[in-house]
């Protein structure tokens, strides 16, 4: 059963770092993309970072440039989103999302998502 569990969420204040989790299983995960999205109250959801099978990095989100980056350790079957210099807006459920191989900038492109974590920043 494919499943995809984020952590790593909370409190913090602007400025602030935090680093994202999102622990795979049910799948290869070293022939997977993974993205993460976030979704702040009452607006749509939106792709943040992916990172390919290949170790392709693509960017959804200019705002987070220089300051997000993401990463991935096969061998835990472990995506991370390290995400430093927090700004308030920055403050949504973050999630991780699987698809085959490559990024994509649609949410509909990917077939599994997690659950979501909370992160929020404020002072």
């Amino acid at each position: 059963q494919v499943q995809l569990v984020e952590s790593g969420g909370g409190l913090v204040q602007p400025g602030g770092s935090l680093r994202l989790s999102c622990a795979a299983s049910g799948f290869t995960l070293e022939y997977s993309a993974i993205g993460w999205f976030r979704q702040a109250p009452g607006k749509g959801r939106e792709g943040v970072l992916c990172i390919s099978s290949s170790d392709g990095r693509t960017y959804y989100a200019d705002s987070v440039k220089g300051r997000f980056t993401i990463s991935r350790d096969n061998a835990k079957n472990t995506v991370y989103l390290q995400m430093n210099s927090l700004k308030p807006e920055d403050t949504a459920v973050y999630y991780c999302a699987r698809r085959f191989r490559l990024c994509s900038r649609m949410t509909a492109d990917f077939s599994s998502w997690g659950q979501g974590t909370q992160v929020t920043v404020s002072s």
